[in-house]
């Protein structure tokens, strides 16, 4: 189906803006194209750009797309869905949500919350950056669900609060990642046990300090996804019990893939690593959630 090619395309796409995102973060060049936006350095195409006006103008310019990409998105769903089938709201939402993350990374650069910038207000954006993007890849992820098939079906309330929890614990624990990387960037340790150390010590920064909240968060909101997906080994069909298993085995992988990233002291690729594979936990999940609770329309 040419729709659903479109909307699988769209999630890939926007999974790719997310991380070049971090990449801008963690090489320093969010202040690349200065405090100006949408512009660059106040030009529509910067001339004789820096390394760092490269890297930050060619974020913008894959952002603008995945926003028409949304956009498009949405108005094919609507054309091909009928009213009140599940791919028009998650479509519907997914546009809402990438015009409020395209809001939320101009304030990112509007209000100088980037390079070096170590206040505890540009932790909360980026958190509220990191939300919004997890809500936004649901609702893409959802939309390419349903436009995959043309089944009507709700979801079904019955034993859905495994998956709220897991939703919260992955939110929680995606914040705490963001702030995290904030402070790696910002904070670089040169050893395991100086960042040990800058990490208990009464004096650091506050984003150094939190820091070693993440990891423990993870091995706690691991275990809530993986509660979640064992949950439905017993409910599921065939196909929702492989899709399962394959989270669980990714949630283990990324916890992996963390202690790895603590023990080399958070290499840019490593991060990006880690984040790419954050990003595929959270759509598993949400795939994974939306199969185990649906359930078919109503006979007529």
């Amino acid at each position: 189906m040419r729709l659903a090619r479109l909307a699988w395309l769209t999630l890939a796409w926007n999974v790719a803006v997310i991380l070049w995102g971090a990449y801008v973060r963690a090489s320093g060049s969010g202040a690349g194209c200065g405090a100006h936006w949408p512009l660059c350095n106040g030009e529509v195409v910067p001339r004789a750009a820096a390394a760092a006006t490269l890297v930050e103008y060619t974020h913008r310019v894959t952002s603008g797309g995945a926003l028409l990409l949304v956009l498009l998105l949405a108005y094919r769903v609507f054309r091909a869905r009928p009213a009140g089938h599940p791919a028009r709201r998650a479509a519907f939402a997914s546009a809402v949500f990438i015009l409020t993350e395209a809001a939320v990374g101009a304030g990112l650069v509007l209000f100088r919350l980037v390079a070096d910038n170590e206040s505890v207000a540009r932790a909360l954006f980026m958190s509220v950056h990191l939300v919004n993007t997890f809500v936004l890849l649901a609702c893409l992820a959802l939309t390419a669900h349903f436009s995959s098939t043309d089944a009507r079906a709700s979801l079904a309330a019955r034993r859905a609060w495994p998956f709220a929890l897991g939703a919260l614990a992955l939110l929680f624990v995606g914040t705490s990642g963001a702030i995290a990387a904030l402070g790696d960037t910002l904070y670089p340790a040169r050893s395991l046990l100086d960042g040990i150390a800058s990490e208990l010590s009464e004096t650091a920064h506050v984003l150094v300090r939190l820091r070693l909240a993440h990891p423990l968060l993870a091995l706690g909101g691991g275990a809530a996804v993986a509660f979640a997906a064992l949950s439905s080994l017993r409910s599921g069909d065939a196909t929702s019990r492989r899709a399962a298993a394959a989270l669980v085995g990714l949630v283990l992988l990324q916890i992996v893939a963390g202690f790895v990233n603590v023990v080399l002291l958070a290499p840019v690729w490593l991060q990006l690593v880690h984040l790419l594979l954050a990003d595929l936990v959270w759509i598993g999940f949400v795939l994974v959630a939306v199969r185990v609770l649906s359930r078919p329309p109503a006979a007529t």
